[in-house]
């Protein structure tokens, strides 16, 4: 035997399984606590539903309204706070340990972008041949960059060596 499927949102007229509910009508007026029967009854009589607005109550509250309205609102509000939330994503920015000033200043210009709009930077030093024997210039840039965000970053994970890269995450402070 199958069972239903399980309806989300609120419950409302005949799903409402408990005897008694405290009842609001649709100019918010309490009308006090009642047999569910009857309140389902009284919001059919004024063309509304009886909506279950706070199930946890003692008697649940129950309200005249619109269900298709209702939930209507409820997926409306939802959305709009998916839309508003911001998630932070990870940016990289790529160097090599002899960076010249001016490249070294352009990288710091997108850092300080990507900090200021909430974002985590990435920083990566990869190193070629013979560099990888002087690891200590990495270590020294890492440092500078460092030095230069202290003010809006924060290190999250500090300069590590992964192969042939030297890795370090700021985050914003």
């Amino acid at each position: 035997m199958m069972t239903p499927p399980v309806k989300s949102g609120p419950r409302y007229n005949e799903m409402i399984n408990v005897p008694k509910v405290r009842v609001i009508d649709e100019e918010g007026e309490n009308l006090g606590v009642m047999y569910t029967k009857e309140a389902i009854e009284q919001a059919a009589s004024v063309g509304l539903d009886l909506v279950e607005v706070s199930p946890n109550a003692d008697p649940p509250v129950c309200k005249f309204l619109d269900v298709g309205k209702f939930r209507y609102e409820a997926q409306k509000k939802a959305n709009l706070a998916r839309k508003s939330q911001k998630t932070q994503e990870i940016k990289e920015i790529k160097m090599r340990p002899n960076i010249d000033d001016h490249d070294y200043d352009v990288k710091m210009r997108a850092i300080h972008k990507f900090i200021g709009e909430g974002d985590k930077v990435k920083v990566t030093l990869r190193f070629r041949g013979r560099e990888l024997s002087h690891q200590q210039l990495g270590m020294n840039l890492l440092k500078r960059v460092q030095d230069d965000t202290a003010e809006d970053a924060k290190v999250e994970a500090w300069p590590r060596m992964e192969g042939r890269q030297m890795l370090m995450v700021l985050s914003p402070k």
